[in-house]
């Protein structure tokens, strides 16, 4: 019972420890295009320019079907999480995120509302 309370301990000290600072968010997505994997395969590019914009495209992934395939907002740091507000996706609601580093060029991500996925950290813009 120890060892394994030990275990669980070590795993979210270890965690913890991968989240992305604001500094390693300033550093690492700000100025690069990231890909949110999305279900069945393919990515969905979110480019975070320096100058406090965000703007995508699922035009790749054929959502101009279901959606508006372009939309642009701007992007903030609030703390330790990566903030965004679209003019029309998500209804202009604000999303912020937890980032976890997986590896080089991936990573997690927390929103505010529960959901959960997956990212490449791609170029430079």
């Amino acid at each position: 019972m120890i060892v394994l309370l030990f275990m669980l301990v070590a795993h979210s000290s270890h965690a913890a420890s991968d989240r992305l600072s604001a500094e390693n968010i300033r550093d690492q997505i700000v100025g690069r295009t990231v890909f949110l994997a999305v279900p069945f395969g393919g990515e969905f590019p979110l480019n975070y320019r320096r100058d406090g914009r965000v703007d995508g495209t699922g035009e790749a992934l054929g959502l101009g079907k279901f959606t508006r395939p372009r939309d642009s907002g701007t992007w903030w740091i609030d703390g330790d999480r990566l903030c965004q507000k679209f003019s029309t996706w998500y209804d202009g609601s604000q999303l912020c995120f937890e980032l976890y580093r997986l590896d080089e060029t991936r990573i997690r991500w927390i929103q505010n509302n529960g959901d959960k996925g997956t990212a490449r950290i791609g170029p430079a813009l």
